[in-house]
């Protein structure tokens, strides 16, 4: 039986990702996570045991041990680092998680999964490992991340060269991602997305932060040549013609994907029984109600 197809190059992905740690950018990754941790901010409860699914910095991990919340963090990182303050580590690869099965209480990840080649095994993994009433949440790239360089960049491929090797990963969709969560089996499944634009003196400046953030070509099909000077000079003069403001700077789209879901538990709250309604609905809008293919007024 065939598994699913290879998009990334992970071994390249947790070397470079590792090589960030140096000097990263994470301007993005404090964006996204902050944001999660607001969001875990309305549930109203204590965790006993958490795990940051290789998120790329420490940065999660850390404010999840400053805030209290959970007993025992566990960080998950694919390649050993140093340490932190207040966490385990675990090395290990999200795509293969070492968790048992329910013995996660909350399980978090930012800006991780838009990485996996199997996103519907490693949400599957997830909901396995969290306990009955186990909260899931996390946050990955998706919808129209980087369109801008990947049009400046085939077209600028496909002027010069008369084709277009892969450069910029393919992003899920909002839509697939809800429908990801309930096919893994979570309860109260909550997707949605919001818009981060980023801009830059020029496209060279984003390119360099996206190698900063560990965060550069890493697809499985991409070309092995060096990238020609060329190309690139165009690519940054078609992102320039077509992405920049009036002051000159070049725009770069970040659509950051949340997502949350519970482990199932007989305490959650679950959808009535069609028919159970104890109420008409034309009475609660104040209308009449008409049989069908009665017209109006009559």
């Amino acid at each position: 039986m065939n598994g699913p197809p290879i998009v990334f190059d992970r071994k390249l992905l947790a070397r470079r990702r590792a090589r960030a740690l140096g000097s990263p950018s994470d301007f993005l990754l404090r964006h996204v996570a902050d944001d999660l941790l607001d969001r875990l901010d309305t549930v109203q409860r204590r965790f006993s045991v958490a795990a940051d699914i290789c998120t790329p910095t420490a940065y999660l991990a850390d404010a999840l041990v400053r805030s209290g919340r959970a007993d025992h963090v566990v960080r998950l990182v694919p390649v050993p680092e140093p340490g932190g303050t207040g966490f385990r580590l675990a090395v290990g690869d999200e795509e293969i998680l070492p968790f048992a099965s329910e013995s996660l209480d909350l399980a978090v990840s930012a800006l991780s999964l838009q990485f996996v080649n199997d996103l519907p095994g490693v949400l599957a993994q997830i909901r396995r490992a969290l306990r009955p009433d186990g909260l899931f949440l996390a946050a990955m790239l998706g919808g129209d991340t980087l369109h801008e360089l990947a049009e400046s960049f085939a077209l600028a491929e496909s002027e010069i060269t008369g084709g277009a090797s892969p450069r910029v990963a393919p992003f899920v969709e909002v839509r697939t991602a809800g429908a990801l969560l309930q096919r893994a089996g979570f309860a109260l499944p909550v997707v949605d997305q919001d818009r981060v634009t980023v801009r830059y003196a020029e496209p060279l400046a984003l390119m360099r932060d996206l190698r900063a953030m560990g965060a550069g070509n890493v697809l499985a099909e991409r070309s092995r040549r060096p990238l020609r000077r060329d190309v690139l000079i165009r690519a940054a003069a078609v992102y320039a013609e077509r992405f920049a403001d009036s002051d000159g700077r070049i725009r770069a789209t970040f659509d950051v994907i949340s997502l949350s879901g519970w482990a199932p538990h007989e305490s959650q709250q679950k959808p009535l029984r069609p028919g159970s309604a104890t109420a008409r609905l034309a009475d609660v809008l104040g209308t009449v109600e008409e049989s069908a293919g009665e017209k109006p007024g009559g």
